[in-house]
């Protein structure tokens, strides 16, 4: 929210306990809220994972955990390794009684500022079934688009309509309609498909997808990040939801503590010295991988555009050691910078920058549509085709890469889609419009403004 409001208490201040599902997608944007919530006068102690936990804080510098506004804290995974299969198993047994007593811990010790509010990840729900067990008002956060949401809820009536099985499992070869202005899904496009791993989409329909219906029913207020003017269909057919997107970074403070790992500043004054919308921003999020033959079309494919890049590529994008083609580092040295983590909405920011090469994971949809940036979309796993779809059919500000047959996107895909994208005044215009959108949604009497308002006013009572 660009406003600061502040209201005055009757008594003693709200006590929000935020709780993410342990991943980068999901911990950046309860961060960004849970700042949002300490700039209004909320009291926010940040619940994570241990492991979760340490990345964080080894990310961050002496400097900014002096600043942050919130209370970050960890509770056990209760395991020894980081396997997110195996906790997310056993979570709904083993999380509940920890969170309850650090919550007891944290009561004890603050006789006034009681934990009055947990907010938590819908992917994290027994975080909010210890709530209800406990008493306490319960906050349900989407950190997917409003649509994502909507598929979720309606997948009972996908069942008994014949459309997937208990598991899941496309039945039909048909398109999943819930309206005619959100775009339908392909069957090997749900959110919850992971192509070549039916073991995995089962498993994620299980634990996140078949669950959110009772964590959304638990719930006493419903918040997501997208705004109302972006999806308004969907928010139609979630009449409880609350948008209070695009979540954004303070400003303030420098660097964001959201980050599983420390953010390469010096990508910044290289933007500096670049022309004015001339840079393409490539960046696929926290958990793609590539083989090696896919790594090299990348590399070559950025390199024939012949324009300034800055690729982020984290220690573990490929499926071994980071190997470049021959001599690539050396081609490239003048026009292309290589950092392992970026600062992204500052990049995106950025005036030197002009298109965003994207995973299209939600969080990054959100940061690039913000900055009125357009996308060249290659989506992998869950959500992002969707995210995709919306990009390029519905709101027209970005163009897809297409894998050729034997599943690689090749250099000459991407260079030909990049120069096309960078010529496209139309989605250039569109992706302005989009920009000026949510920039008002979220500034004073926006959409976006008001339930987040109108959400702290009623936390506050």
């Amino acid at each position: 929210m660009q406003a600061s409001v502040h209201f005055s208490i009757m008594g003693r201040k709200p006590h929000v306990i935020v709780v993410p599902c342990p991943a980068q997608g999901h911990v950046a944007p309860l961060m960004k809220l849970a700042y949002n919530l300490a700039n209004h006068g909320v009291k926010v102690t940040f619940v994570n994972t241990e492991s979760t936990h340490v990345k964080l804080m080894s990310a961050m510098s002496e400097k900014l955990k002096e600043k942050i506004p919130i209370r970050l804290v960890s509770v056990p995974e209760g395991l020894d390794g980081e396997d997110m299969k195996v906790f997310t198993e056993r979570a709904p047994s083993t999380m509940p009684p920890l969170l309850q007593n650090l919550i007891e811990n944290i009561n004890e010790l603050n006789i006034d500022e009681q934990v009055t509010h947990v907010i938590a990840d819908v992917s994290a729900g027994w975080a909010l079934q210890a709530a209800e067990k406990m008493g306490i008002e319960r906050v349900a956060f989407v950190p997917c688009g409003v649509a994502t949401l909507a598929l979720a809820l309606h997948t009972r009536r996908l069942t008994e309509a014949g459309m997937i099985d208990v598991d899941g499992t496309p039945m039909k070869d048909e398109l999943i309609s819930l309206s005619n202005r959100i775009p339908a899904w392909k069957k090997n496009e749900l959110s919850w498909s992971f192509h070549g791993n039916p073991e995995w989409e089962k498993f994620v329909f299980q634990h996140f997808i078949r669950t959110t219906i009772e964590i959304v029913k638990i719930s006493n207020w419903l918040l997501a990040n997208s705004f109302y003017e972006l999806e308004p269909s969907a928010c139609d057919l979630i009449p409880n939801i609350s948008p209070i997107g695009p979540l954004c970074a303070s400003d303030h403070l420098g660097t964001f503590a959201g980050n599983f790992w420390p953010e390469d500043s010096t990508c910044l004054n290289w933007l500096d010295q670049q022309p004015p919308r001339s840079v393409i921003y490539a960046a696929f999020g926290s958990t793609r991988v590539c083989n090696q033959q896919q790594f090299n079309e990348l590399a070559l494919g950025l390199e024939m555009v012949g324009r300034p890049f800055l690729w982020v590529i984290r220690s573990d994008f490929t499926n071994g050691k980071v190997e470049f083609p021959d001599d690539f580092i050396k081609r490239v040295e003048k026009n292309g910078k290589i950092v392992k983590w970026a600062p992204q909405e500052k990049a995106l920011t950025h005036p030197s920058t002009a298109c965003f090469f994207s995973h299209c994971g939600w969080n990054s949809t959100m940061e690039g549509i913000s900055n009125g940036v357009p996308f060249l979309c290659w989506p992998y796993f869950t959500d992002q085709f969707h995210n995709r779809n919306y990009i390029c059919e519905t709101w027209k500000v970005g163009l897809e890469l297409i894998p050729d047959k034997n599943g690689i996107v090749t250099r000459h895909e991407i260079k030909t889609k990049l120069e096309k994208l960078l010529s496209d005044k139309d989605i250039e215009a569109n992706s302005l419009k989009l920009k000026e959108m949510a920039r008002k949604s979220i500034s004073e009497g926006g959409s976006s403004f008001n339930n987040f308002i109108s959400f702290v006013k009623q936390i506050k009572q």
